[in-house]
């Protein structure tokens, strides 16, 4: 990451923080109300082949111990009716401007895998992770709502698994490492753009 885009992240951070801070405690509080605890959510991704960190979300599924792998149909009984809404939205994702000021991810780049996949796909993850995983992304925009109509129609973990390896990773991949070549400050802000027309309800 070039010090000026890492000086970006922080600053727009830090600027995003304080204009969400009542609305990230609304949201907290209404999870609280409605799912109960933890408010939380933290899930181990790599921002590196053996680079681990914690990203945070707010909490959208009901807590399951043995939870593996990505998210498709097999696991949709689980989302909670505030966790849909905060998915749809996408802010679920809102903690992770912590993330993103610890250094953790940046605002636009791949979105971090989890282990499993790395440990699958070593060497496709080598080349797509480094470029500093982030919370939108190019394969985001383009391949987000096909991987969700993708891994929706999936009834079984197995059935996930296979279907998200197969089907998306690949993808998502091509796409990453398109953005990888052709990364901008400019391209950045278009990304985030995009990004900001789709955050509403639908």
């Amino acid at each position: 990451m070039t010090p000026g885009k890492r000086a970006f992240d922080i600053a727009l951070a830090m600027m995003l923080g304080a204009i969400l801070l009542i609305p990230g405690l609304v949201i907290a509080g209404l999870v609280l109300v409605l799912s109960g605890r933890p408010v939380l959510h933290r899930s181990e991704r790599m921002r590196g082949i053996n680079e681990p960190f914690m990203l945070w979300k707010f909490r959208s599924m009901r807590p399951d111990p043995g939870d593996i792998g990505v998210t498709g149909g097999d696991k949709s009984t689980r989302i909670t009716p505030v966790g849909r809404m905060l998915r749809r939205t996408r802010l679920d994702e809102l903690p992770q401007l912590w993330n993103v000021l610890r250094g953790d991810i940046s605002f636009v780049g791949p979105r971090p895998p989890l282990r499993r996949y790395t440990e699958l796909f070593p060497e496709l993850y080598a080349r797509v992770l480094q470029t500093r995983p982030g919370i939108t992304g190019l394969a985001t925009l383009r391949f987000h709502r096909r991987e969700e109509v993708l891994l929706t129609a999936c009834e079984t973990v197995a059935e996930t698994e296979a279907v998200y390896c197969r089907r998306c990773v690949p993808r998502k991949a091509a796409l990453d490492l398109i953005y990888a070549r052709n990364r901008s400050l400019c391209f950045d802000l278009a990304l985030i753009a995009e990004t900001v027309t789709r955050i509403r309800p639908h």
